[in-house]
């Protein structure tokens, strides 16, 4: 998870601080100390990390903070603030023209840049209403025009491709598009193992043709602080309007992300969070650094959850469980839902305060312990999953079996389902029991809609 040890030790250190009733200089400057390192392990680069921690200790040793009935509290929204600007300070959106959109991505070979494109090309489609295509203008790199050419016909978006050179395969791509009204064209370049003055003068060359309104820079994170080395470098020399962090998910140190826009002034605009064609998020600074401090970040969860979860299937569940006629049909699907949201450990850590929860430990999560819970349940006969009460051991066993799962995961997860159905049992009495929809009304703040 991205900044999962960044976050860790950050979340610790303000813990010790905000414990104390007073607040001293001494404990700042340990404080800083602590950020410090943290930062440092983070792969943060050294300048960028003296500043922040600079910029910190002056607000936080200031007489508004230390003579505040919360000091603890002021200190911790100086870190958030600091935090916010330091990865962007504000949101940078995509340049959205309403006649034509047209977006370079440039960056060195295994950054992801092929599979990106097709990403934001289906972005493009499904939220911002755009009629994209795929410009393949790679011709080195072995297969890269049949990956992208893949990845449009599994997206459903055209690719366009002719037997020249790069400038001549965009031009004509262009004129394609204008044919054709597509108005969000996407161009995949070619990427090199390294910088060097042929990959630079070819991207010029294509630049000068097309006068793109975004050339995204895309960079693997898990590279650290050569990540900014190559944004500066691909800066200097064809001044890109902002960058795309990919396998943000796997890097747990993430000070790429923490380094960029300080050194090379130049805005992180996009995110990949996943394998899945719809892990492209946008990059909103004040969410990521209110992950980092184990604040949640409950608007991307619902952005996600509006993106990827089926509105008439969710009616349907809602009905269900209301009528108390709750499946283990409708328990699998609601899994396939909660997969299509990304890993529970993300989703769970975008939820307030759920790293403070007793008994909760997110790096514990063991995401294949939802596969075994399909397989038990696919491993069930129709009849079984409709009506949970007929399996008795015999059938126990035999899920057990075809599963491949302990008989003891099979007894636990029917356990664990009946006593999920009581509890929506109750719930739905409620609902239906006009006397007592007040009180639940007044629980979740007169918020229900009957």
């Amino acid at each position: 998870m991205a900044f999962e040890n960044l976050s860790e030790r950050l979340q610790n250190t303000i813990a010790k601080l905000t414990g104390k009733g007073k607040v001293t200089e001494t404990d700042v400057k340990e404080m800083m100390r602590e950020v410090r390192l943290a930062l440092l392990e983070a792969d943060v680069n050294f300048k960028v990390v003296k500043d922040f921690v600079k910029k910190i200790s002056e607000r936080a040793v200031g007489v508004d903070v230390m003579k505040s009935l919360t000091p603890a509290q002021q200190i911790v929204k100086i870190v958030n603030e600091e935090l916010v600007e330091l990865l962007g300070g504000n949101n940078s959106e995509l340049v959205q023209n309403n006649k034509k959109n047209t977006v370079m991505m440039v960056g060195l070979q295994g950054a992801g840049k092929t599979t990106t494109a097709g990403k934001l090309a289906l972005k493009a489609k499904k939220t911002m209403k755009k009629r994209p295509l795929l410009i393949a203008a790679d011709v080195y790199r072995p297969a890269a025009v049949q990956q992208l050419q893949t990845l449009g016909k599994q997206l459903d978006i055209p690719v366009f491709y002719v037997d020249k050179n790069p400038v001549d395969i965009v031009k004509d791509g262009l004129n394609y598009a204008e044919e054709n009204n597509l108005n969000y064209i996407i161009i995949d370049t070619a990427g090199r193992l390294h910088i060097d003055e042929e990959l630079m003068t070819e991207l010029q060359d294509i630049k000068a043709a097309v006068k793109p309104q975004e050339i995204l820079l895309v960079v693997d994170s898990m590279i650290g602080q050569e990540a900014v080395n190559i944004a500066t470098s691909f800066n200097e020399q064809l001044d890109i309007s902002g960058l795309v962090l990919t396998k943000l998910d796997g890097d747990t140190r993430g000070g790429a992300a923490l380094s960029i826009k300080s050194i090379t002034g130049k805005p992180i605009k996009l995110i990949g969070m996943g394998e899945k064609m719809n892990d492209l998020e946008y990059f909103h600074p004040e969410r990521m650094a209110s992950r980092i401090l184990g604040m949640g970040d409950v608007l991307t969860l619902i952005e996600k959850a509006q993106a990827s979860i089926d509105e008439d299937e969710a009616k349907k569940m809602q009905e269900k469980i209301l009528t108390q006629n709750f499946t283990f049909e409708d328990f699998l699907s609601q899994l396939n839902q909660m997969k299509k949201l990304g890993s529970i450990k993300d989703i769970l850590g975008m939820l307030p305060g759920m790293n403070k929860v007793k008994g909760v430990d997110l790096s514990q999560i063991d995401e294949k312990q939802f596969t075994y819970i399909e397989a038990i349940i696919q491993s069930m006969t129709i009849e079984e999953r409709q009506n949970p009460d007929i399996i008795n051991v015999p059938r126990r066993n035999r899920i057990s079996k075809g599963s491949g799962r302990p008989i003891s995961e099979v007894h636990k997860l029917i356990k664990q389902f009946e006593e999920m159905r009581k509890m929506m049992k109750q719930f739905g009495g409620m609902v239906n029991n006009k006397s007592k929809r007040k009180g639940i009304g007044r629980l979740l703040g007169g918020k229900l809609p009957f």
